[in-house]
């Protein structure tokens, strides 16, 4: 360790770091994520551009037909000394996939069907099916290899004063080539992580160089004149922005007022008004579709398009209405109306607008919101999540029962028949799923996920590693000018 540690100071130390700092409206999953894959990375790995490139594994090929990637690890080492090879390699992603058991990213890791260490620093990974965007898959942070409790980098991590220092380790201690002049191009990041409003404060007072991580609902008004338009940029990726039912009781327990629910919300409205916070969002719309446009080739066609939003509320009016005069049969006076929700929301001026919106949409029907922290239990959960690979099966395991006990069976049944057919039936059998999905209406859709970044005004001249890219992927290595 002490080597890495020297090998890391050498050559950045004396620059000046990048002030980074994460937005944490949502959670400080993001963080966490980005810090690992910084500090842990796995067999391979996500560039600035969001294409997969070598990580531990310096190379690797594709056999048996997509089923079978054999990888071979680089000449280097763990933290501690021991040498990285196929077995610990092994070892160290069961862990890395036992800990996703549970989560949607598990249920995406169910392809791998054997983990093999073969001679030397060769590692196979075997899968059920072939699986054209594994690589993709497997370039997730949560897939960073750890040795003990440590990752063999590409940079250090040491937590002073409330920052994460993360510091470059030099090439030549991580097993690769020496570059001519790599020392005086780097330098350290200083990361920090706060709220929305506080970031593009800090950004706008000097305090910060790049504000990463933005989400919609975190996205604060921006004024032009204290940042400038050039500052802000949008990344509109597939996956998912949407409401998900967590309790399929009282009022959502019927699917026909769900879809009342979900026919009565003004989606262009809320893209309009959510956007203006930062001026308009290039290329932001609104959905009431699952899968996002252009993944896979399921073509199912938007819900509702044959009637106006007044036609819509009348409709939702209309089974509100019948619903309550059911239930006032035989509810108890104290037991209220029933037509009160509550909403899982995290905190943010994007997410106040987004609320009031919602709030005002579902009011028109005589149903009420309440507003709780996004950890707290709700009757419905705002999901806002950016698809880790481009295929129909991430947005299904995103709701598989296996994640969720609110959930469609026969959806999971159907992806699962779709791993078993020839390929020309898959896209057909996805569409049946998405349909299902819908007509459950127990994740509603709203648009696509946004991410937002800023970039401080006298950052952008030497601001290297930042790339605009369909799946909001801005890892902070490159960042530090080390992978250029």
């Amino acid at each position: 360790m002490a080597a890495l540690l020297a090998a890391a100071c050498h050559g950045s130390a004396q620059q000046q770091p990048l002030r980074v700092v994460m937005v944490d409206d949502s959670g400080p999953s993001s963080l966490e994520r980005e810090l690992r894959a910084a500090t842990a990375e796995g067999l391979v790995s996500l560039d600035e551009e969001g294409k997969v490139v070598p990580g531990l594994a310096e190379r690797w090929i594709v056999a048996d037909e997509g089923r079978g990637y054999i990888f071979r690890l680089r000449d280097s080492a763990w933290p501690d000394g021991t040498r990285l090879s196929g077995e610990t390699a092994k070892q160290a992603l069961r862990r890395a996939m036992a800990a996703q058991r549970g989560r949607a990213l598990g249920q995406d890791l169910a392809v791998i069907e054997d983990i093999r260490a073969m001679a030397g620093r060769v590692i196979e990974i075997r899968l059920a099916q072939p699986m054209p965007n594994f690589l993709q898959l497997l370039a997730q942070p949560e897939l960073g290899l750890e040795h003990r409790g440590r990752g063999a980098g590409p940079m250090l991590r040491k937590h002073v004063d409330g920052l994460d220092w993360l510091t470059p380790i030099s090439p030549d201690a991580r097993g690769l080539p020496m570059s001519e002049g790599w020392a005086a191009g780097v330098r350290p990041l200083a990361v920090s992580a706060m709220g929305g409003e506080r970031a593009v404060a800090d950004l706008a007072a000097g305090r910060a160089d790049v504000v990463l991580g933005g989400r919609i609902t975190d996205l604060p008004p921006i004024q032009r004149g204290l940042l400038g338009q050039r500052s802000v940029r949008f990344d509109v990726a597939p996956g998912l922005f949407g409401l998900l039912v967590e309790k399929d009781s009282g009022f959502l327990a019927v699917p026909t007022n769900r879809a009342a629910l979900a026919m009565v919300i003004d989606r262009a409205g809320l893209v309009a008004a959510m956007g203006a916070q930062g001026g308009g969002v290039p290329g932001w719309s609104p959905t009431t579709r699952l899968i996002s446009p252009g993944i896979g080739e399921v073509q199912i066609p938007e819900r509702w398009t044959d009637m106006d939003m007044d036609q819509r509320r009348a409709v939702a009016v209309q089974r509100v209405a019948v619903w309550a005069k059911a239930r006032s049969a035989s509810a108890k006076p104290e037991d209220g109306d029933g037509l009160d929700l509550s909403i899982a929301m995290p905190g943010g001026v994007g997410g106040n607008v987004l609320f009031a919106r919602l709030a005002q949409d579902v009011a028109a029907i005589g149903l009420r919101l309440r507003r709780v922290r996004i950890g707290e239990s709700a009757d419905l959960r705002l999901i806002d999540q950016v698809a880790r690979y481009p295929s129909p099966v991430w947005f299904f395991n995103q709701l598989h029962c296996g994640v969720h006990s609110v959930c469609t069976p026969d959806v999971d049944h159907l992806v699962a028949q779709a791993w078993n057919v020839e390929a020309p039936l898959v896209p057909a059998l996805y569409a049946e799923a998405e349909r299902e999905v819908m007509e459950a209406n127990l994740f509603i859709p709203l648009a696509l996920p946004v991410r937002w970044t800023m970039i401080g005004s006298g950052s952008g001249n030497r601001l290297r590693g930042l790339s605009p890219n369909i799946y909001g992927v801005h890892p902070l290595y490159p960042l530090s000018g080390a992978s250029h």
